[in-house]
């Protein structure tokens, strides 16, 4: 199996996901603004969406997919097959049993995530009837990322990687044409949510069929694998999802700032967020099923140098991504987003937040990198010193940075707080031995950072003047930040042809 192919196949997928998101978001910005729907109906999704990420893609997944490989590899089919059987009906009774609990504690939930809606009545009670919507979504979810987790353990990285195209499906059909049918209208935001989770789940099932893998009812809480899988997803929760617990936090602090606060943070981390899933989800979601593999098989040697091909891909995309997303936020946002309700002051603020957040970008790709270096080990306890560190690090600079840079000081302190998890990872990885890095790396660093520099000078002298963005009209704004992106694209690689790079240096195998 080709990583460098896997990763392409996954990359790919999630831009078309990506692009769907920004076609969603779009539509939220036209229809919907910056206002107090949207800061309801982003802090009503946001809930289950960091769900999501702690425990069905976070903390399940990271636990889940070394046990699954070690069954693989180890175990009989048939053994394989009961420890999927088992995992997922233990799952499903906890999931079931969260969103019940979800929907009941709804004016719990809003008023611990955003006490400072409860000045506003109308507000949260808006928002407590989306969250009872939007909840049962962590279920869907929870249960797609199980089916990922198997798909991805046998190599079918595609399925996976396409499912997110269904969500952002639902939720354009739902901004697009469902809206004015609903009171209020935002409400339709929220049934997009449920419908496109249920969607999700539905259409990995026939693949995992395809693969003999497809769960069937088996309780059995006294299974080992299951036992082994709950011992390392409770303090797994910290570790690989310390970012997000920041942004629950972020969205405190947002909920007592400014009307629009929290909807300018939300389409910053829309933007971030892009380079993030296409670098560091696709990658960290190669490496773990090899690196779990390796790790079962005791070939430390190919574990270490599977980590540097890993880091040494991180560095040469990611960089560029976020020397871009800096220098072309006004483009990026005007183009994306100033349209309808979303005005002037929403594009410069969501510009702040954006252009902080870049500052992290690389260390929160990074620690998708990191992560699995330790989770394939089923190493957790060492994550979760570091993640505590790191989140107690990152409120401190949110208190810092909250009260001379408002909205942009919080997302200031996510980026931040994600740079320094990757380094004490880093720090450990080396530290013990499990990470030895391969020759050339100061040639290699040195080399991408001068094409990054030529890239961003070309971008900056290239987009010409805030003030044509913010006024130009879509049809004129389009090929534009095409243009851009074309030429950022081509400068770069430009320099990295002529500093001696070659598609064929970066190929790699992974495990069989």
């Amino acid at each position: 199996m080709s990583l460098l192919r896997a990763l392409a196949t996954i990359s790919s997928m999630t831009f078309l996901s990506r692009v769907l998101g920004f076609v969603r978001d779009f539509f939220l910005a036209r229809v919907f603004g910056a206002g107090v729907a949207t800061d309801a109906f982003f802090v009503a999704f946001r809930i289950p969406n960091l769900l999501r990420r702690l425990f069905a893609e976070g903390a399940f997944s990271q636990a889940f997919v070394p046990i699954l490989g070690e069954y693989r590899s180890r175990q009989s089919a048939e053994d394989t097959r009961t420890l999927v059987d088992c995992v997922a009906t233990a799952l499903l009774l906890a999931v079931a049993a969260a969103a019940a609990l979800g929907v009941l504690a709804a004016p719990l939930v809003v008023y611990v995530s955003a006490p400072g809606f409860a000045g506003d009545p109308q507000k949260f009670a808006l928002t407590v009837g989306l969250l009872r919507v939007t909840f049962p979504y962590i279920g869907f979810i929870s249960l797609v990322a199980l089916a990922a987790g198997v798909l991805n353990t046998w190599s079918r990285f595609a399925v996976p990687a396409f499912t997110p195209v269904l969500l952002n499906v639902s939720f354009i059909v739902a901004a697009a044409f469902a809206a004015p049918h609903f009171h209020p209208p935002v409400l339709a935001l929220a049934w997009a949510v449920f419908l496109g989770g249920a969607l999700q789940l539905a259409f990995q099932l026939p693949f995992l069929a395809r693969i003999g893998m497809l769960p069937r009812w088996r309780l059995n809480l006294r299974h080992p694998g299951v036992g082994r899988i709950l011992k390392l997803m409770a303090p797994a929760v910290f570790g690989v999802s310390i970012s997000q617990l920041s942004m629950l936090i972020n969205t405190i602090f947002a909920s007592f700032l400014v009307t629009g606060s929290v909807s300018w943070l939300y389409y910053a981390d829309r933007m971030m967020e892009f380079p993030a899933g296409m670098l560091g989800a696709a990658l960290g979601t190669i490496l773990l099923p090899s690196l779990s593999r390796y790790h079962a098989s005791g070939a430390p040697h190919e574990y270490s140098k599977l980590l540097d091909w890993g880091l040494r891909v991180t560095l040469l995309l990611a960089v560029p991504a976020a020397a871009a997303l800096a220098v072309l936020a006004i483009p990026l946002i005007a183009t994306l987003f100033h349209y309808g309700r979303f005005g002037v002051e929403d594009a410069w603020m969501t510009r702040r937040a954006l252009v902080a957040y870049s500052v992290g970008l690389v260390g929160m790709i990074l620690v998708k990198i990191l992560a699995p270096g330790f989770y394939a080990r089923q190493n957790i306890v060492t994550p979760v010193k570091i993640g505590i560190l790191t989140l107690a690090a990152t409120q401190a600079m949110n208190l810092a940075f909250i009260f001379p840079l408002k909205h942009a000081g919080l997302a200031l302190a996510t980026g931040m707080g994600a740079c320094l998890n990757a380094v004490l990872l880093y720090r450990y990885l080396r530290r013990q031995g499990i990470y030895l890095p391969q020759p050339g790396w100061l040639a290699f660093a040195a080399k991408v950072l001068v094409a990054v520099a030529a890239m961003a000078i070309a971008l900056y002298w290239a987009m010409g003047s805030a003030q044509w963005w913010l006024q130009a009209g879509w049809r004129a704004k389009v090929p534009a930040l095409a243009g851009l992106v074309a030429l950022g694209v081509g400068v770069y690689g430009a320099c990295l042809v002529a500093l001696g790079f070659r598609v064929r240096h970066f190929s790699r195998r992974g495990a069989d």
